[in-house]
């Protein structure tokens, strides 16, 4: 990473996590994927099942590894044999212990925005697990939510179409097509503007470039 952008994400990332803190999350920031890789250890408990969504970033920064090599109590929807087996592991991810997810986008005034096309990430983000854990890049904060919500759309989206092979319009061109198509995955799209209750969601702000 060049100097001044990991300057600017060191100077910007405690700004965003006390305008996350404002709206009631729990929020860290830290410099390097080692710092959060540490820091996330530390807010899973073992005593509570653990699951998550489809997240490049936890898998980056080495948290699935560790999860898998730990004594946790997993839900993996991935251990499933056929898609039945698949969605029985995910309807019971959304009352585990611990959820751990990315976002999309963040806001620089501390709001999270996430799409999906099967809901289970966005559900789990605003009911059912006790406790959610979010972990972004900064590469993932914008200026306004307004800019949160393109990037949702018109970055990640067509990023994790063509990370899944899914068929749309977007995984073709790159760029958002405002599709219907069956395999949308901007099917939900979901602002988290505060926490309630207070510190059930906890964000880790990491600055790298991590995720889609």
């Amino acid at each position: 990473m060049e100097a001044p952008i990991k300057t600017r994400y060191d100077k910007a990332g405690p700004q965003v996590a006390e305008a996350l803190r404002r709206r009631r999350f729990e929020a860290h920031y830290v410099s390097t994927a080692q710092e959060a890789l540490e820091l996330a250890l530390t807010l899973i408990p073992k005593d509570r099942t653990v699951s998550w969504g489809g997240t490049a970033t936890a898998a980056q920064i080495g948290l699935m590894d560790r999860l898998h090599q730990g004594d946790y109590q997993l839900i993996d929807r991935d251990t499933g044999k056929t898609p039945e087996e698949k969605q029985t592991l995910m309807r019971q991810a959304l009352t585990c212990g611990t959820f751990i997810m990315s976002s999309n986008a963040i806001s620089k005034d501390g709001q999270l925005v996430n799409i999906d096309g099967n809901a289970n990430r966005v559900a789990a983000l605003c009911y059912g697990p006790e406790s959610v854990l979010v972990i972004a890049g900064m590469n993932k904060v914008m200026g306004d939510l307004d800019s949160a919500i393109a990037r949702a759309r018109q970055v990640a989206a067509p990023a994790n179409a063509q990370r899944f092979d899914i068929k749309t319009p977007c995984a073709v061109t790159g760029s958002c097509g405002d599709c219907t198509s069956p395999d949308c995955i901007c099917c939900q799209m979901v602002i988290t503007r505060a926490c309630r209750p207070a510190g059930r969601i906890k964000v880790i702000l990491v600055g790298e470039d991590l995720g889609f």
